[in-house]
């Protein structure tokens, strides 16, 4: 399957659609949202349009309020759609970068199969939740939001979950991934693994299953956000043929 990668706006509107929040306010190019302060994207201004904005710093000073009134330290998640000197005016308030994380895009080819051991729920049940919460920096805001995600969600999505059988007939949840379809574009989200079953390749076989599911509802790219400094997940969605596409990190003011 070959084809140019979709955009970084195609990419970043899906996005915003795979990762809902309630509240949403449009500020010029900005979208601007916050959910319960759990996962960046659903709690953080993105703007949409690289156009100059002769009012950005009016903007910013708009988009902290709404923060603030929401109760919320205000974040901006920057992108290569960053209107012209934004880094340099929130710098300027005393914002520093945090969390740099690549955008890994590519076409969903033979490697995204369907898994024995995998099923697609159709809402994040316990054992899928369980599966979830052993991952790494899931506190409890997150699964706070991910619990809510199906009264959301306005896009098809299922719930991967890898089971591995026992020899006394039952099984054992044992990896989780998220996914949805929108189009031509498929999200994968929500990898993870439980500690005693890392490094059996299980992570790359329920992103595959995750991937097999959107392949059926007419995707042709999956794309999926990863931390520059998670290698392990880098290597394990470069073997399904993701790659970066491009980077983007969070701007947070001072605390306090």
């Amino acid at each position: 399957m070959t084809g140019a990668r979709p955009g970084v706006l195609a990419i970043e509107r899906a996005t915003l659609s795979a990762v809902p929040a309630p509240r949403v306010v449009f500020e010029g190019g900005f979208v601007v949202r916050s959910f319960a302060g759990g996962t960046g994207r659903a709690n953080a201004a993105c703007s949409l349009d690289p156009a100059p904005d002769a009012d950005l710093v009016a903007r910013i000073g708009r988009i902290e309020d709404f923060y603030r009134r929401a109760g919320f330290r205000p974040r901006f998640r920057s992108s290569p759609l960053d209107p012209p000197g934004l880094a340099d005016m929130l710098a300027a308030r005393g914002y520093r970068p945090h969390d740099e994380s690549q955008v890994i895009c590519g076409t969903l080819g033979d490697a995204f199969r369907d898994d024995p051991d995998c099923v697609a729920l159709a809402r994040p049940e316990p054992d899928w939740t369980m599966v979830m919460a052993s991952g790494e920096h899931q506190v409890p805001a997150r699964q706070a939001e991910k619990a809510r995600m199906p009264e959301l969600l306005g896009v098809p999505a299922a719930w991967i979950l890898l089971s591995l059988p026992s020899t006394a007939g039952t099984t054992t949840p044992a990896a989780c991934a998220f996914v949805t379809a929108q189009g031509e574009l498929a999200g994968l989200f929500d990898l993870a693994v439980r500690r005693e079953f890392r490094r059996r390749g299980l992570g790359r076989r329920v992103m595959a299953a995750a991937g097999a599911w959107a392949k059926r509802r007419g995707t042709r790219f999956a794309y999926a956000q990863v931390a520059c400094t998670n290698t392990a997940s880098l290597a394990l969605n470069a073997g399904l043929g993701l790659t970066e596409h491009y980077r983007y990190r969070y701007f947070l003011p001072p605390a306090g």
